[in-house]
Parts: structure tokens; sequence; C-alpha cells
């Protein structure tokens, strides 16, 4: 089995995101773009003899052709083994998890997350390092340099194995090797939680509960867990089957894309819990009856509830969340007296601190959650922490909202997106918002002052290194905030996020809409941004 050297003209749109690079999937399907891509990362990660790679995807259309791509240019590349999932499926956090267990240099995890799929849908390549986390910025900047200057790329000559067959396979000087990758992930989690509880909660006469994984990459692990180990009813994970277009669906876990989940909750006969995770597996969405579980509650609800699960009865070493993730998670961490960290968008940077000991949980705003169990954002491990807390508990998901909110107080909060925006306005008007900033602070809008207002930049406490331009901030009186940022996470195009939050102090009302709450918030970030004006939207596409 021979190397082959295909040269090729370098791409220059290679630029990693915050989760790899995402472009449409015909985009990826080009000839030698792919290639090109996978090289530029094999040739930073420079694997020596005897690395292994994790490979796997969610399972969205081209993921398995890829997949054997991936295996052939990375044994012609110099890793020695390269462990596969069947079918070129794994979740994203079982793939941090593998890598982590099997000791391997890395793993190219082949997915667009929560974007959707098919020949028109869109695709990605991410590459997570040894420790299983995304790869850090100094990485991805390394690689998109080496993109530019390529001028080739090294493949087997031989075709990859079958991928559906569990198994080793020796091909040149390495070893492919397929496995189950559901069973390890399902072990790992009867590690972290009290299964024994949670079947009890389960098996109780009259709970009811589903999970929607929106023909999506969790459906497998789903099923496995959910129904075989803790005894659910067959039919309680819905859409479990991956499709190459997700049913023609959008696997974002959000309730626009789950109707029949929503219909089911917000109807006259609620289920008592209910769940969605998305494409690859990540991000996960919690509700209840009549409930929808914020992104930023549900962290600071499980943080405050953590010394129910078995892993985390000692304690937690400190919390983290994202910028425009909502604070309630910090009033947890103030009540715990453990450290807090505000980290810019992007999974890569909660690695440093969860590797470091410095954090024990971690959120995003975008329905991401997770902990040092692994070094990615996990689904069904939320899901699997909300169950456990009902069953510790004895309460249902809206009874547990309401009590943290009781204690802690409520942050009112919304995501309003702006999708499709030209690129080049789009990064004016951020820029527009900097030049706002310097002289924002001791304005009135809407009865609210401008207390402060920032271009948030990071300098990560544990190495030191510092990113900037990670979003405008402007800090209100009273308690409130909003955010803007250009999202890294599209295939096209940009989009526009606006994050708004005010808080409610326990005494206060603490059970409007957030449309409600938030409409003099609204009012102050139209009038500092002039969106309408600069960028000629009248409205967001989504609010969240």
């Amino acid at each position: 089995m021979s190397v082959q050297t295909i040269r090729i003209d370098p791409w220059q749109d290679q630029e990693p995101g915050t989760s790899g690079l995402r472009k449409s999937t015909r985009d990826f399907m080009r000839p030698g773009y792919l290639e090109a891509f996978l090289q530029a990362v094999f040739d930073e990660a420079a694997p020596a003899d005897g690395d292994a790679l994790v490979v796997g995807g969610d399972g969205r259309f081209f993921c398995r052709e890829a997949a054997e791509t991936v295996v052939r240019m990375a044994l012609a590349n110099g890793f020695s083994r390269v462990i596969v999932g069947q079918d070129a499926l794994i979740s994203t956090p079982a793939a941090s998890a593998l890598i982590r267990r099997r000791g391997a240099k890395g793993g190219v995890i082949l997915s667009a997350s929560h974007n959707p799929g098919g020949p028109d849908g869109d695709f990605g390549v991410k590459y997570n390092t040894e420790t299983g986390g995304p790869a850090p910025t100094t990485f991805t900047a390394g690689v998109f340099a080496r993109s530019k200057a390529l001028e080739g790329y090294r493949i087997l000559e031989a075709t990859a194995p079958d991928l559906s067959v569990i198994g080793e396979t020796r091909m040149g000087d390495g070893i492919v090797e397929v496995i189950d990758p559901i069973t390890d992930y399902a072990d790992l989690m009867e590690t972290v939680f009290d299964f024994d509880a949670i079947r009890s909660l389960i098996s109780q006469p009259g709970f009811r509960m589903a999970f929607d994984a929106m023909n999506a990459v969790t459906g497998p692990y789903a099923t496995e867990i959910l129904e075989r180990r803790l005894g659910a009813p067959a039919g309680t994970v819905m859409r479990g089957r991956p499709l190459p277009d997700f049913g023609g669906g959008h696997p974002d876990p959000h309730p626009d894309h789950t109707p029949e989940l929503t219909a089911r909750m917000f109807g006259t006969d609620p289920l008592d819990f209910a769940a969605a995770s998305d494409g690859d597996g990540d991000r996960n969405m919690i509700l209840g009856p009549v409930t929808i579980v914020s992104p930023g509650d549900s962290l600071a609800i499980l943080a405050a509830h953590a010394d129910v699960v078995p892993r985390y009865r000692d304690g937690l070493k400190g919390l983290a969340r994202s910028l425009p993730t909502s604070r309630a998670a910090d009033r947890v961490a103030e009540a715990l007296g453990i450290e807090m960290h505000q980290t810019p968008t992007g999974w890569k940077f909660f690695t440093n601190l969860l590797d470091a000991g410095r954090i024990t949980l971690c959120g995003e705003e975008s329905f991401g959650t997770g902990s040092d169990h692994v070094r990615e954002k996990d689904g069904l491990w939320a899901v699997l922490f909300w169950l456990n807390v009902l069953a510790a508990t004895g309460k249902g998901v809206g009874e547990v909202v309401a009590g943290h909110w009781s204690r802690f107080g409520r942050d009112y909060y919304q995501r309003h997106d702006y999708e499709g925006l030209e690129v080049e306005p789009a990064q004016a008007f951020m820029q527009g918002l900097r030049d706002m900033a310097d002289g924002a602070a001791g304005r009135t809008v809407a009865g609210y002052a401008v207390q402060s207002a920032e271009d948030f930049a990071y300098t990560d406490p544990v190495d030191g290194t510092t990113v900037t331009k990670q979003g405008v901030t402007v800090h209100l009186s009273p308690d409130a905030r909003i955010t803007w940022r250009l999202s890294g996470t599209g295939s096209s195009g940009a989009t526009l996020r606006v994050y708004l939050e005010r808080f409610e102090d326990p005494a206060g009302d603490l059970h409007q809409t957030p449309g409600q709450a938030l409409e003099a918030v609204a009012e102050v970030a139209r009038v500092l941004s002039d969106i309408e004006a600069r960028l000629g939207r009248t409205a967001p596409s989504v609010i969240t």
C-alpha cells in the first residue's frame, strides 16, 4: 500500500471558527477541499510513531465518505492506529471520552453540530487534541496558515475497510480499529450518576418522559441508556434513528425544531420531563410541563444541586460560563464560595480550566453544558443530571426552577439572532459598536443608565494567552446587560447575536415572560446599536 502525494493549489478560505471548519456540504465535496484541510490539520498535529487518532461524526450526508478519507490520510501521515466509530458514527462528547480513555493523540470529528444536513446542508470538520477538547486557538491559527500555503496532500492508495464491521484491519504500516461507539460512553455515565435513583424515578407509576434525538447521533446512545439501562418504556426515545439529512429537520434543540415534543409538553396533558439533543450530541434542551429551562438557569441549577450526583458529592472546584451566557451561575458560585470564570464563546476556552482543575462544571447559552468528565459539552450528560436531580429531590422540573429563583433570584434572558447578514457590513457594524462603547457610559435610555461598556478581551488564567474582540457588552443600571457578537458556527454569511439580560431579585416578580421582562432592555439595545439603519433589519430572524 503506497502513499500517494496529490498536488493541489491551496485554498484560501479554510480558517477554522469556534468549532472547526464549517462550510456547505457541496464545498467539502469539491475535489481536494476536505483533503487539503485534513492535511493542514495533520501537519500541525505532527503525529509520531505509535500515535492513535479517533474518528467519527454525526452521520450527516457525506460523513461516511469523509471518514474513509480521514482513515486513509491519517495512516499516510504517520498515525499508527485509527479508531473509528462503527458506521463512522460517534457523538462529540463520546469522542472526547474515547480520546481520553485510549490516550489518543487526538480526534477528527465530522459534524456541523446543530446546522442542517443533507447535500444542500452543511458539513464540518473539527480536530480535538489529546485532552479530548477542541484544538486551542494557537493550533487552529497554525492550521489556517498551513492551509494557505499547501502544495499537496498525502493519502494511502488503498481503500478504507468496511466501517460497518467491528474489528481491526491492517492498512499499510498502521491499524484501523472499528469500535462500538455506544458502550464506552454508557459505561462512563454509570460512573457519574446514580442510575439506581434514576431507575426508581422512571419506574414510578405515572412518571412519563420523552427524549427527542432529532434523527441525529444521540438516538442510539439514548436508546441504550434511557430505555435499556434505565428501563424507560420503548418509544421514550423519539426520532432515534440517525439519518443523513436528520429526517429533513433542523438538528438544533429549540422548541421550533421539536414540534411534536413541544406540543406534548405544552398541551393539555404534558409529560413530567422531556429533553432533546442536537446533531452531534453536545447540546441539550430541558423541558418540564409548560416549562423550557433556559441554558443559563440549567447550568446554575445543576451546580446548586451537584451534591446529589455521585461524581460531584465532594464539591465543585469552580464554575465557568461564556461571556453571553446569563449570570445565574455566578450567583451560585458566590454562594458556594468557589471560583467563577467568564470566557469567550467556544468550548476550547473551558478546556484549560478543566485540565488545570480550576472548574468542574461549565456552560454556554447555546444549550451547551458540561463537566470535567470529558472536554466537550455533553447533551445526554445534562439530561441524566436533571433526572438525577429530580430523583433526589422528589420535585418536578417547574418546582426545581421556581425554588432556584426564590433562593437566588432570576436572570431574565433572551437571545435575538439576525441571520444571513453580509459579512463585511456585519463586521463594520461590530466596529461601530466598539466605537460606541468608548463613550457610552453615562447615557440614559428607556429608564436604564449605562454604567460601562467594553469590547471583551480574555487572558487565559492558565497559559496566559490573550484573545480580543470577543463581543461588545454594555452594563446597565438597574442590573442588566446587553451583549453583541458575531457567531462563528455558521457555514456562510454572518449571524449577529444580541443577548439581553436583566436580574430580578428573589423578592421581585419572578414569573413574567422574558419578552415582557426585557422589553425596556431590548429598547436600549435598539437605540444603542441602530440595527435597522445600519443593517437593514427591523426584527430578529429568531428569538431564543
